[in-house]
Order: C-alpha cells, then sequence, then structure tokens
C-alpha cells in the first residue's frame, strides 16, 4: 500500500525548498522501497534547486544516502527487508555495450524506479539523480541499493552515494594514482578532500592540496595533504611545479569544474601526466588553448564519472576501510541536521562554512 512521508521539495526555481507531504507507491518490479537514515546535501542538489540540471520541477532532492530496505518488488533476489544500504545512482545495466566491453563503471543505460512518486495532489516528482532522499522513504530500483556493513555510521557511508567516491575515485579509478606519486587536487571541498584521502590511500608521496581559503587548506591537511597551496596569493602552477623537483605532479586533479582551474591542472602536471576533471561545470563555460600544448605535452585527460565507480565493489570495500580505521569518513560530517533544515544546509554550503551537512533522520 502506498505511503505518505515528509520530505524536502524543490517547486521552483530559486525558491526556498519546503517539507511536504508525498506518496510513495509500494515497489514494483526490480524495485525497493528505502527507509532513509541519512543523507548528505550536496551540492548537485543545490545545482537542482537552481534549475542548473534541468527545469523538471518539481523535485525530490537529496541522493547521497543511507538507509534500510522495507520492501523489494517482484523479481528482486539480491535484496532483503531489513538490509542496511548505500545508496547510488549508477545502477548499471548489464548489457550496454559499456557493460558488455567489462567496463560497467561507464554503464550508458542505468536503471531508476520506474513509478514516479508524487506530491498528495498526484503531481509526479523528479527525484534528484534518479533517488530523492530528502525523506522519510524513498522508491529505487533495486541494483540502487548497495549493500554494506551494518555496524557503520550512516551519516558516514551515505556520503559514498556521491560526493567522496567522486573524489576518492578520481583518484585511484580515474587518476590511477600509485605507489610514490605526486598529486596536485584543486578545489578543496568534499570532493576535492576525498580526492586527497585516496590519493593518500594509494600510497601517493605528495599530495598538494590548492584553494582560495586558508580554512579549506586546513582542512585539506587533515586528510592527507602533505602541501598547501593558496592561488589566490601564490601562482599554483609554478608552486606545484617547485614542490615536485621542477617537473609538475604526476596526476592533477580540479574538484572544481573551472575553465581557469583546470588550465592550471593541466599545466601544473609533469610531462605525460594525468589530468581529471571530476568538478561538474555549467552548461556556459569553454575553454580556448593553443592546441599545439594539448599534443606536446602528451598524457592523457580524463573526466571522472562518479570517481568511475562501481558500487558493488568500491562500497563495500570502503565502508570496510572506514570501519577498520584506514578511511576518515566522519570527518567529512561536519554537522547533523533535520530535514527542515536542508535550506540553512544550502546557505552554508554556499559560503563554505561545512564539507558535508548530513540530514539524520
Amino acid at each position: 500500500m502506498a505511503q505518505q512521508v515528509k520530505a524536502v521539495v524543490a517547486r521552483a526555481k530559486g525558491a526556498p525548498v519546503t517539507v511536504e507531504t508525498i506518496t510513495v507507491p509500494d515497489p514494483g518490479p526490480g524495485e525497493a522501497v528505502v527507509e532513509v537514515r541519512s543523507c548528505g546535501v550536496c551540492h548537485t542538489d543545490l545545482h537542482y534547486r537552481e534549475g542548473g540540471i534541468n527545469d523538471e520541477f518539481p523535485f525530490l532532492l537529496g541522493h547521497e544516502a543511507a538507509g534500510v530496505v522495507e520492501s523489494v518488488g517482484e523479481g528482486v533476489t539480491d535484496l532483503a527487508p531489513g538490509d542496511f544500504v548505500v545508496l547510488n545512482w549508477r545502477a548499471v545495466c548489464g548489457s550496454c555495450r559499456a557493460c558488455l566491453k567489462g567496463k560497467p563503471w561507464y554503464c550508458f543505460n542505468t536503471h531508476n524506479a520506474a513509478q514516479p512518486m508524487t506530491l498528495a495532489d498526484g503531481t509526479p516528482l523528479t527525484p534528484a539523480l534518479g533517488i530523492g532522499s530528502f525523506a522519510e522513504k524513498t522508491l529505487v530500483h533495486s541494483g540502487q541499493c548497495t549493500k554494506v556493513d551494518p555496524q557503520a555510521s550512516p551519516a558516514a557511508v551515505g556520503l559514498l552515494g556521491c560526493g567522496v567516491m567522486a573524489g576518492i575515485g578520481a583518484a585511484v579509478n580515474t587518476g590511477a594514482v600509485t605507489r610514490g606519486d605526486s598529486v596536485a587536487v584543486f578545489g578543496c571541498g568534499g570532493v576535492g578532500d576525498a580526492a586527497i584521502a585516496g590519493a593518500k590511500l594509494a600510497g601517493a608521496t605528495t599530495i598538494i592540496a590548492v584553494d582560495v581559503d586558508d580554512r579549506k587548506l586546513e582542512w585539506a591537511k587533515g586528510f592527507g595533504a602533505t602541501h598547501t597551496v593558496n592561488s589566490r596569493s601564490t601562482d599554483p602552477v609554478e608552486a606545484i611545479r617547485e614542490l615536485t623537483g621542477g617537473f609538475g605532479a604526476d596526476v592533477a586533479i580540479d574538484a572544481v569544474g573551472r575553465p581557469e582551474t583546470w588550465k592550471s591542472a593541466f599545466y601544473a602536471r609533469d610531462h605525460a601526466g594525468v589530468v581529471v576533471l571530476v568538478g561538474v561545470p555549467t552548461p556556459e563555460m569553454s575553454i580556448e588553448m593553443p592546441l599545439i600544448d594539448l599534443f606536446s605535452r602528451g598524457g592523457s585527460l580524463k573526466s571522472s564519472w562518479y570517481g568511475d565507480c562501481l558500487p558493488s565493489r568500491d562500497f563495500p570495500y570502503l565502508v570496510d576501510l572506514y570501519r577498520q580505521g584506514a578511511l576518515d569518513l566522519d570527518a567529512f560530517v561536519t554537522e547533523t541536521i533535520a530535514l527542515d533544515q536542508v535550506e540553512q544546509a544550502f546557505e552554508k554550503m554556499h559560503h563554505g562554512e561545512v564539507l558535508r551537512s548530513v540530514v539524520v533522520l
């Protein structure tokens, strides 16, 4: 039977979000209803509210979540009520050209729930990244549920659902950071600090954090940065070269997603090094630069989709590292809040006052 629950909704572009009663249907074939335990406040949710993703209002916000499976639909055999899960927004299909090539992290046909959740008046909601988890309960495709250690803190491990996984994966999966590498990370918010943590996990010995905010640079040290550069007062390219024997970083990660930060990352890497773009640009942004520079410096220019992760592989592994004390996911949680405090959390995020505010239900 369909259920009525409280959830955070964005009704119009730029309008403050509201807590409303929504209807969550029973799970259909291949679907699951999840009782949400926590959900991080991600910048992507603010993009939705501002109309920066699309204009399919009203949006059911939230996507960086952990919870417990309440019920499953027909044909679901790998989940059961009571399973503790982290939600993901790239449930791979297993049959598209990427999956058949053995690269499911590039899946071009990811799954979402087929049924809509609705407002009380029947208006269909567009769930953020196909999840919509600023809600007491949400309906997702069963493939969007990844079982992890139930002893883990929901507020911490739920962050693997987006930003933390994107950052760690940008370093470990996309950038292929390895032992002894030098790594430069531009932007020390949640994604950038996760990239720093990922580089440390992978064995990088020189990890350079770049930002314009000294407070964020201090945070970056806690995640493993060995050096910091304030690019407001120092040329980051020259500073990174100086810190790497005059050569540049083996891997340069742009966690901001702006033309100026991407160019800095490009020129701050060593010849034949790797540039990874994991920060999300806006549609109007463009780059113009000499083509000869792209040719003569060699190496790889990569975009990182969700950290090129495979949730079924990466989430349990990272949660195990967290439980062992090797990955401090708790450090990403600046504050825990209630559903009705999401709008204030957006404001704090906009001003750079938090790494993550996390809604706890």
